[in-house]
């Protein structure tokens, strides 16, 4: 993991690279890719016509299985982004039952971020510390930006604990096309505030639950960027308001 630092003596040159992708998806990638170049060969029309095809549906799972570099802040306050995409909800709701027995009960503030198939889906944990929970939960596939996919459809589930002992809940949820939900983590390993925890294809959402007297630092409609966005900093409630323009 590298450390940036902001010197005040000197500039620090950062330069774009092309993001890698996961080894999730390297495999359709390659089956795609054969499957074009195979169709190219065949000397067809036809066939010349689904490869280009699918040459343009590899280039897509590419895209999709990207896993670009992120440069998180580490400090222990901050609460970090798990997942790229719109902020589609905020609400006070109770922790999910499989949560409770770690966060405890009464009402948190859900920040709920939907993921389109346009979006990163590699997810991030929140803040660094331990994994004290994964819990999956089968369920249905049904859309993944309205409220009740939080208890209908197929979901995981994380708590972190921070060494401040402060326990941040966040839940990987399958949309319509999603079909598998991936962790990259176990229960007990030590995670750096945004380190990859899982994967979910193809389209999905996640929730972040904010401890009590934290509120959100993002509006709805704002689009949030995994590993780097603040969503909120330990102990405050900045009360914002916006307006979409």
């Amino acid at each position: 993991m590298a450390h940036i630092a902001n010197p005040d003596s000197q500039l620090t040159a950062v330069k774009w690279r092309f993001p890698s992708v996961h080894p999730e998806g390297r495999k359709y990638v390659v089956i795609s890719g054969f499957i074009a170049f195979f169709l190219l060969i065949l000397e067809s029309e036809f066939a010349e016509v689904l490869a280009w095809l699918m040459i343009g549906l590899t280039i897509w799972v590419a895209a999709f299985f990207r896993d670009p570099v992120r440069t998180t802040p580490t400090d222990p306050r901050l609460i970090v982004s798990p997942a790229d995409g719109l902020v589609t909800m905020i609400t006070r709701v109770p922790a999910p039952p499989e949560l409770r027995a770690d966060l405890g009960e009464g009402e948190f503030t859900r920040v709920s971020i939907f993921m389109s198939v346009f979006d990163v889906h590699i997810n991030r944990t929140p803040i660094a510390g331990v994994v004290r929970r994964i819990a999956y939960v089968p369920g249905k596939f049904i859309n993944a930006d309205l409220d009740k996919a939080s208890e209908d459809n197929e979901r995981q589930h994380f708590v972190v604990e921070g060494d401040n002992g402060v326990k941040i809940g966040f839940t990987q949820i399958a949309g319509l096309v999603a079909r598998r939900i991936l962790s990259f983590v176990r229960e007990g390993d030590r995670v750096g505030t945004g380190a990859r925890v899982g994967l979910i294809r193809f389209g999905s959402r996640v929730d972040v639950f904010l401890p009590a007297g934290t509120g959100s630092r993002l509006l709805l409609g704002q689009r949030a960027i995994a590993g780097e966005t603040i969503i909120a900093e330990l102990g405050t409630d900045p009360l914002l308001s916006g307006s979409s323009q």
